[in-house]
């Protein structure tokens, strides 16, 4: 989920669609609202977050610290024009970088993946056992060949593999999957794209890599 962060609704509302068509979930929040939600908002919501869209707010040169206070998400700054000082500021603040508007949504995902690369070594790729994955958007590689999957059960698997070693909930797949804002899908959808995405790996694999125990939740890496 990307959290776009801007004092016009306008501007929160259009990235949402933007990011919607390129099957990316995508929350707005006014200056107010961020700084309330990202003080107290529970971590399964924090850690569904895969980056920060910064526009236009007062408190936009303190944020940086604040949300790095929960999260090392990739945090992108729009700036209105080429204004070096402007610039310079914003890197000081902590961002992560500054994209100069207009730009192609497609062109922020990019960015986000390359901070995520820069993160993660080896051209952003993750393993767990036989289960590669990419920060760059492509597919997965499962047993030393690529396995293309539907991009709802690529990004679980990318989810649980970021999340190795460790259990996560239905609920913080859900957030991270479709948004922690997104009231129009049940969350027990994400068991259906669960139920299909093992059942492909396990064709694969020969056994099933993910671990699931109720009330606990699904993990790759875990007992």
């Amino acid at each position: 989920m990307i959290v776009v962060v801007d004092n016009r609704e306008l501007v929160t509302s259009g990235y949402q669609s933007l990011f919607g068509r390129e099957g990316v979930s995508a929350a707005g929040f006014g200056a107010e609202e961020f700084r309330s939600w990202v003080e107290t908002a529970p971590e399964s919501d924090i850690s569904a977050v895969e980056a920060f869209l910064l526009g236009d707010f007062d408190e936009r040169a303190v944020a940086p610290r604040l949300i790095r206070s929960r999260t090392k998400a990739p945090m992108i700054a729009l700036s209105e024009g080429r204004n070096l000082d402007g610039t310079l500021d914003l890197f000081a603040a902590g961002v992560d970088d500054v994209v100069a508007k207009p730009v192609h949504v497609k062109e922020i995902l990019a960015r986000i993946g390359a901070i995520r690369r820069r993160e993660t070594p080896d051209t952003g790729r993750t393993t767990v056992g036989e289960i590669s994955v990419y920060s760059d958007g492509r597919d997965a590689e499962i047993g030393g060949e690529t396995m293309p999957l539907p991009r709802r059960e690529r990004r679980i698997l990318e989810y649980l593999v970021a999340n190795r070693g460790r259990r996560v909930t239905k609920q913080q797949l859900f957030s991270a999957i479709y948004g922690i804002f997104d009231e129009n899908v049940e969350e027990n959808v994400i068991e259906s794209h669960i139920s299909k995405l093992r059942k492909k790996l396990k064709m694969r694999l020969g056994y099933d890599p993910v671990s699931s125990k109720r009330y606990l939740g699904y993990g790759i890496g875990v007992a």
